[in-house]
């Protein structure tokens, strides 16, 4: 790359965190829910649509899932797992909902894209997109449109929920609290080497979402054995919330919503009934529990990881529960889909 290019890219991904930073800091002014990743999302995504050309800084997403996941690790202190061990089933029937939300889902966009069938499935499960789109390329899934189709749920999920939530007041006071809540310098290289040390693990293994379960599980680790590391900077949890949402909204180009209309039609309606269907699963399983209703749907939303986790954060709504209900989520429709795939060809042979 030659020294003129290297200076336009840098320009852009310089212009695309001033003007992602904008919109974060206009989003928090009128008390928007995660103003710092729902304004860089929205804000850049209507930018890159109308075809400016902004860039998002690269790793900044697994920056900013770093920064969620060792925020989110401190939370598991010895008490939240004992907490978490009682409500086993609960989380079980929530990560496991969702094979069934998925096929539901999937039917749906069959039916209303006239897709192939294995770009139908994999676009509508609502697991990681990267994960998913490699499962699907190893049966003839077209792996462009399952990634626009996960692209644009997760827009809609990180929309709609923490907005709904808000709209009716569901700002709890969460009984969770981290092990630690102060900046402590002498402390903060511990735990930048345990959340470190948890990415190797992961990504060694070849674990998707490494860069935010990695962190969670290291410093989860030690949080739990009653190591007091340190807390993040509010700063870096704010700036890492705008790294994802500058990776997400950069996701969106003018040609996003011309390219197979009646797919992206149909992959949005798949997202609206999965959303549907979470909360009234949350509902029955908040009736039949007592868990309040709002952090259940937090934790049956089929969003990101990271995404749902920060909005538990923010609002101060289960933190642990809705944490690992979706890293189950996720490891569960990862190992499930292959065999959800072969039941989805007889229903639709």
């Amino acid at each position: 790359m030659s020294f003129k290019n290297s200076c336009t890219t840098f320009g852009l991904m310089a212009s695309t965190l001033a003007l992602a930073g904008l919109a974060g800091l206009a989003a928090s002014a009128v008390h928007s829910p995660l103003p710092w990743m729902l304004g860089p999302l929205f804000g850049v995504a209507a930018l890159r649509t109308l075809g400016l050309p902004l860039l998002p800084p690269p790793g900044g997403r697994q920056a900013g899932q770093w920064a969620i996941g060792a925020s989110l690790g401190l939370y598991f202190t010895a008490q939240v797992l004992d907490l978490l061990r009682a409500n086993f089933l609960l989380v079980s029937v929530l990560a496991l909902s969702a094979l069934l939300i998925g096929l539901l889902c999937a039917l749906l966009t069959l039916r209303l894209a006239a897709s192939d069938r294995p770009t139908a499935f994999f676009a509508s499960l609502p697991g990681g997109a990267s994960e998913m789109a490699v499962i699907a390329e190893r049966f003839g899934g077209a792996v462009d449109r399952i990634a626009a189709a996960h692209a644009l749920r997760v827009m809609l999920v990180v929309a709609l929920v923490p907005f709904g939530l808000s709209w009716f007041g569901a700002h709890g006071s969460d009984v969770y609290l981290p092990l630690v809540t102060t900046l402590e310098p002498a402390r903060l290289p511990w735990l930048l080497a345990s959340s470190l040390c948890g990415v190797g693990v992961l990504a060694a293994l070849r674990v998707g979402n490494a860069w935010v379960l990695g962190p969670l599980l290291g410093v989860g680790l030690a949080t739990a054995f009653g190591v007091e590391l340190s807390a993040l900077p509010v700063w870096v949890v704010n700036g890492g919330q705008l790294l994802i949402g500058c990776a997400l909204g950069c996701r969106f180009s003018p040609e996003f919503f011309h390219a197979a209309p009646r797919f992206l039609v149909a992959a949005a309606m798949s997202a609206l009934l999965a959303v549907g269907l979470g909360c009234g699963l949350a509902a029955m399983v908040s009736a039949a529990s007592g868990v309040p209703l709002a952090t259940l749907v937090l934790a049956a939303a089929p969003g990101g990881v990271a995404e749902m986790c920060i909005t538990a954060k923010v609002l101060q709504l289960g933190v642990p529960l809705v944490t690992v209900c979706h890293v189950l989520r996720v490891i569960v429709l990862t190992v499930g889909a292959p065999g959800l795939y072969r039941l989805f060809l007889r229903m639709t042979r």
